[in-house]
């Protein structure tokens, strides 16, 4: 019996970062061409691309050849990337960790706007999710 797990493909839509090791979620194209900056002159490769969400690493998005785009590259903060209270959370709203935090009900809102299909965290945020698990907690969840 093989252990799939020791190959690069064993969740076809995950793949381990480069420099770190974690294992990071594919995102789109057009994800990566509303972030990055000079989107003009990226040449996407036509290959798979994904996301690094660890605070501690400087790339942000790498392809399936291991080639990688940093935090530098790109013309958007990267929230997950950044611990400041200014960090935004939610892209399609505009809510920082700070607002978040001084004003629990904001919450509520995101998650009412997005099950009314009002948000476009596939373009607006830089991991090309939802932003919803980036949230504080309330006390009573």
């Amino acid at each position: 019996m093989s252990d799939c797990c020791s190959s690069p493909d064993c969740h076809p839509n995950k793949r381990r970062c480069p420099v770190n090791g974690l294992e990071c979620a594919e995102v789109s194209h057009r994800t990566i061409a509303h972030h990055i900056k000079h989107a003009w002159q990226w040449d996407d490769k036509g290959q798979r691309y994904f996301s690094c969400d660890d605070p501690d690493c400087d790339v942000v998005y790498f392809g399936e050849d291991n080639s990688v785009i940093l935090k530098s590259q790109l013309r958007t903060r990267a929230g997950v990337k950044n611990a400041s209270e200014d960090a935004l959370l939610c892209y399609c709203f505009g809510v920082s960790r700070a607002d978040a935090l001084n004003n629990p009900d904001i919450r509520d809102f995101v998650v009412t706007e997005t099950r009314l299909g009002r948000c476009s965290c596939e373009t607006s945020n830089p991991s090309g999710r939802c932003c919803l698990k980036n949230f504080p907690r309330s006390n009573t969840e």
